[in-house]
């Protein structure tokens, strides 16, 4: 038996799992914690990767290793190697004026034509620029410029403070395509949007293709692939290929598919990034999607699964009442300082039956606004691969048929990107894409119910 190891490398954690090559399946897996916050020291991810592989029962008798990430984290060495400060995640918001300056300079549609994306504050180049700004003393130091993901890869195949080849740093398309100076379209970094982003040239992670090689652990000779953004390594994980798009619902809410051709969207709401697979990758994100459901829950003082059957037990569009789900503000639309709103209330719709429902209703519709932003941009879709710990819900399965106009597929619970992971390691080791097997939980056949979109319509704003 051959085995390959995924890593997912997350905000929360790092898990590791190991399959065999030639099934999929997995054989063992381990698992670490990060610390909390939105800025964190990389060695704690390092940690938490060893941890996690030791875990797993170690690499020894592994044949290829690869590392999916959270993206768009800020990772700055200096000329020996070091960390010069802890790393900003994806998540810290303090670069938002800093995308705005960049965009004033550029901008939008410069940048999103240079770049796949409109910049936000999650992106590299934004978090470069305040860095800029705030901290004029750390930016003149920076050497290079990493993502969570590269600088990882760097570390397990031996590089670091002790071994500071900076050159040896590499990437993939998927989490290049995050950083704001890299285009998805052309494959090239864009010096010159580096350059004003941290006030001046560094070195940059050469950028690897989906079966590249990065290098191998020096300990155990397993081949180290090129490493992904964690929702690149999610698409992988599920087998997606152009015409799938995927819904996943956690805390927050992604919708994403693979596609042959570039987008490049202007307006912001859909950031035109790379897959991991060759293809490209348009994808918005919301702020509410699970929250939605928990809130409502306690709200009417029952458990998750009484939500759902309280919501299947009201009819489709929940007798006029209409839930707008941003108790986070929102990112998609973008309304960071929106509120929500339940509307629609009379004396008869006024039930927790119609409460329950208008909640999965919502949230679901605010992800179908955002299916209708990537559909704007050309890209097709045939499938809608529906993941995250709210999917396993029969609600939300059943309403999701009812909202979405395409056909609904639910995965098994996994961890995709790991697997996603895993099977790019797999490709680095034998030249081939892996072909495993996608278990499916539901394939609700429910049909289209228009009054859900149409109420939320008239009330959402645009």
């Amino acid at each position: 038996m051959r085995l390959v190891a995924g890593v997912d490398s997350s905000t929360q954690s790092c898990k590791v799992l190991i399959r065999d090559l030639d099934t999929g399946a997995t054989v063992r897996a381990g698992r670490a914690t990060h610390p909390p916050g939105t800025e964190v020291d990389p060695a704690a991810w390092w940690a938490a990767l060893q941890e996690a592989i030791a875990a797993a029962g170690g690499l020894a008798d592994v044949a290829a290793v690869s590392i999916g990430g959270q993206q768009h984290g800020m990772v700055v060495l200096d000329d020996r190697g070091q960390v010069i400060r802890p790393a900003l995640l994806w998540n810290d918001t303090r670069s938002a004026a800093a995308a705005e300056a960049l965009i004033a300079e550029f901008g939008a549609e410069a940048l999103a034509a240079r770049t796949g994306s409109r910049p936000v504050a999650s992106f590299t180049a934004t978090k470069l620029r305040w860095l800029r700004d705030a901290e004029p003393e750390a930016a003149a130091r920076v050497a290079a410029v990493a993502l969570p993901h590269d600088w990882l890869t760097w570390r397990l195949r031996g590089f670091g403070p002790e071994r500071p080849d900076l050159d040896a740093l590499v990437t993939d398309r998927s989490d290049a395509s995050g950083t704001g100076y890299w285009s998805p379209a052309s494959g090239a970094y864009d010096r010159e949007l580096l350059v004003a982003a941290l006030g001046r040239d560094a070195i940059l992670p050469r950028v690897l293709g989906p079966a590249d090689r990065a290098g191998t652990v020096e300990a155990t000779a397993t081949v180290v692939g090129a490493g992904a953004g964690d929702n690149a390594g999610a698409a992988l994980g599920l087998g997606a290929a152009e015409g799938d798009a995927v819904v996943s619902i956690g805390t927050s809410g992604t919708v994403f598919a693979v596609s042959d051709t570039p987008t490049a969207d202007a307006s912001g709401a859909v950031a035109g990034f790379a897959d991991a697979s060759g293809r490209f990758l348009p994808l918005i994100a919301t702020l509410n999607a699970a929250r939605v459901l928990e809130t409502m829950a306690a709200l009417l003082g029952v458990e998750l699964d009484e939500l759902g059957r309280l919501a299947l037990a009201a009819a489709p569009g929940s007798d006029g009442a209409v839930l707008l789900p941003y108790f986070a503000g929102e990112r998609t639309p973008n309304l960071p300082d929106a509120t929500a709103s339940l509307l629609g209330l009379t004396l008869t719709s006024t039930t927790r039956e119609n409460l329950a429902r208008a909640a999965v209703e919502g949230m679901l519709c605010g992800l179908a606004d955002g299916l209708d932003a990537v559909l704007a941009q050309g890209v097709p879709v045939r499938r809608l691969l529906v993941i995250g710990g709210a999917a396993q819900s029969p609600a939300v399965q059943r309403i999701a048929a009812q909202v979405f106009e395409v056909p609904v597929e639910v995965p098994e619970p996994a961890e995709y990107v790991a697997g996603g992971a895993a099977a790019q390691a797999a490709w680095a080791l034998t030249g081939e894409r892996p072909a495993w097997p996608l278990a499916t939980a539901a394939r609700p056949d429910d049909a289209t119910e228009p009054v859900i979109r149409q109420q939320y319509a008239r009330v959402a704003p645009r």
